[in-house]
């Protein structure tokens, strides 16, 4: 996560100064996070002697940058595609391999999934053409002693991926291990190393399987998964992109019985406290000073491509009162739904929901929509028995988020205007939206963000969802109900 924020704040900031810089050159926000985040030390598992799997690194997690795979110590050389432990690192004098990087460099590369013939590195001219025989050194050394001794590998597959920051996203697909090795002549006519991996049995499913799986189902889900479906668009055309509905475990459809709240309602009274009808006079795109800027402490709070900088109480986006259009990079909440979600029945949740898409860290998911209830409306219904959600109860878990104490120790946290606590209840028992199935977790991937637009009451506001990390295809979307474990079961997506 702190990666993530880093990067996105390095170009942020860039782009402020965009005058100053040389023209046409890009800025490198991975290269500046990972080097501020090893100057203090917060690189992880630097200990390049670790074998096999790397703590808090799940199979199928993936990244979009080289220089992430080095800060979180799952692959350590930015550049060559075999990592390995040198023979003076070594315990027995001898060069282990630690990692690959399977990516399509090599022309003699074939990669089946759970079998991959990998070429050794060396050799090649500027277009990736082999052009000299290569040498048993280095890597290939290193490659050839993991076979002998039967040390397993990290595999890290890296391909092109549509919505990816980078153009590229890496993920790791676990453990393989060398069964064999030879030296062959490649298809330009030069002497290469090839060695077969083997996927190590009995572990979870691939990611790289997952994310073509996952494009399948974007485009034609009924002929990937035939059985199981339940709706096509639970939202029924109310989202800008269709919400599906997904059962192979039981008979339950109790959402398709729900209507569909597109956006939270809240009570007439809100509206009019605090209206002023002001807003910022920008014809095209806000910028920095404007009126709306100001509300929001002079910053805005995302960047131009939607993705939160900063995570703040409360964030003020452009309204109705605003000129700006509605592609403002202040609007990003109110423009919806962007990202394909689909509500799932689980086994461990009741119900959970995913997305088909790859969730960029820092990125909108959706707004958490309920009839707003007072304090004393809420007593009334919860003695009904009715299914209540309590903002006040979500942890401030939008301060995390672009929170710099941890790579600057001076640094102060901005100060922001207090803001009454959220003393309403969300009634979510008769309308609801996609965001009700969410799951509980205490170590969540999501946060919610309060954001205003279609009025000024700060007592009042909008629960947005945004992303803490990169939230791979058909991994399950969490969040933090601020409550105990136990008491999970009378969360909304518990609902039978």
């Amino acid at each position: 996560m702190l990666y993530d924020a880093i990067r996105v704040l390095a170009i942020a900031e860039d782009e402020k100064h965009r005058g100053d810089l040389v023209p046409h050159r890009r800025t490198r926000g991975d290269l500046k996070a990972a080097a501020l985040l090893k100057q203090r030390g917060l690189w992880l598992n630097c200990d390049r002697r670790i074998v096999g799997t790397i703590p808090g690194v799940e199979i199928g997690d993936l990244f979009f940058f080289r220089m992430e795979l080095c800060v979180i110590g799952l692959h350590g050389r930015a550049r060559a595609g075999i990592d390995y432990l040198s023979a003076s690192q070594g315990s027995n004098g001898e060069p282990i391999a630690t990692s690959v990087i399977v990516s399509g460099g090599y022309e003699d590369d074939v990669d089946t999934g759970d079998e991959i013939i990998y070429t050794g590195h060396g050799g090649q001219d500027k277009q990736n053409r082999q052009c000299t025989n290569q040498k048993l050194e280095c890597g290939n050394l290193a490659l050839e002693r993991s076979m002998y001794y039967g040390i397993e590998v990290r595999v890290i597959r890296g391909f092109k991926y549509e919505g990816s920051v980078s153009g590229k996203v890496y993920v790791y697909d676990g453990l393989y291990r060398v069964v064999t090795c030879w030296f062959d002549v490649g298809k330009s006519g030069f002497g290469v190393f090839k060695y077969k991996l083997a996927r190590i049995e009995n572990q979870p499913e691939m990611g790289s399987s997952i994310l073509r799986f996952a494009q399948t189902l974007r485009t034609r889900p009924l002929e990937a998964r035939p059985k199981g479906y339940v709706s096509l668009d639970l939202s029924m055309k109310n989202e800008k992109v269709p919400v599906f509905l997904f059962n192979d475990v039981d008979n339950n459809n109790a959402p398709v019985f729900y209507e569909y709240l597109l956006s939270t309602v809240f009570p007439l009274h809100v509206y009019k406290h605090g209206k002023n009808g002001t807003g910022c006079d920008c014809v095209g795109d806000c910028f920095d000073g404007c009126f709306c800027a100001v509300k929001n402490g002079g910053d805005f709070a995302y960047e131009e491509n939607g993705i939160l900088l900063k995570g703040k109480p409360v964030i003020f986006e452009c309204g109705p009162d605003c000129r700006c259009p509605a592609t403002c990079r202040n609007r990003v909440s109110q423009r919806g739904v962007r990202n394909r979600l689909e509500v799932f029945r689980s086994r461990k949740t009741g119900w959970g929901v995913r997305s088909l898409d790859l969730i960029q860290a820092g990125a909108f998911i959706c707004e958490y929509a309920g009839i707003v209830l007072t304090r004393e409306q809420a007593q009334i219904f919860t003695m009904n028995g009715d299914s209540l959600v309590y903002p006040s109860r979500f942890p401030d878990r939008w301060a995390e988020w672009g929170d710099l104490t941890d790579i600057f120790p001076d640094y102060k946290r901005p100060e922001y205007p207090s803001i009454p606590p959220l003393d309403f209840a969300m009634d979510v028992s008769r309308l609801r939206n996609v965001a009700c199935y969410i799951s509980h977790n205490s170590n969540p991937n999501a946060l919610v963000q309060p954001v205003l637009y279609d009025h000024d009451n700060v007592s009042f506001p909008h629960l947005m969802l945004f992303a803490m990390e990169n939230i791979p295809p058909l991994r399950e979307i969490s969040l933090d109900y601020g409550i105990a474990d136990e008491w999970t079961g009378k969360l909304p997506m518990y609902d039978k």
